[in-house]
């Protein structure tokens, strides 16, 4: 067994002897999630593969909230809130924007960019160097920033 997967059966059995529910709940739909694409890919999945998926979980979290808070469903936006403070814990820390902001300067010098017209060339140089580290949208709004 890979050590994401070690880590979250762990945080599992410490929150059953918590008798946390709600994390307990959350740790289990990650593993839940991480079963579904074992079974629909046939293999084991190793660490990377595991971190794909929790990141795709954080993502549709996120995604969930601004839905649910939109449509002021405020206890349903908190439930899961939760459940993503669960699976961040579980992910890389995420880069600030004091640790992009050179990157990003290193992609606009190396992609020659001057406007916003080039800003799927400098994206295509940062987000490989920061894939995991940072999410798609601040290095987006970080370029903008600095092109515009």
């Amino acid at each position: 067994m890979q050590e994401l997967k070690q880590a979250l059966q762990a945080a599992l059995k410490d929150a059953m002897r918590a008798k946390d529910s709600e994390r307990r709940n959350a740790i289990r739909l990650l593993q839940s999630a991480i079963k579904q694409v074992e079974i629909d890919s046939q293999t084991s999945l190793d660490d990377d593969g595991v971190l794909d998926v929790l990141r795709k979980e954080a993502k549709k979290r996120r995604e969930t909230i601004a839905e649910l808070e939109g449509a002021g469903r405020g206890q349903d936006a908190a439930n899961e809130r939760l459940e993503l403070a669960v699976t961040e814990e579980f992910l890389p820390r995420q880069l600030s924007a004091d640790e992009l902001r050179p990157i990003v300067r290193q992609a606009i010098d190396e992609a020659g960019a001057t406007s916003m017209k080039e800003m799927g060339s400098v994206m295509k140089v940062v987000m490989p160097q920061v894939q995991g580290l940072a999410d798609g949208r601040a290095v987006s709004a970080l370029v903008r920033e600095m092109l515009g």
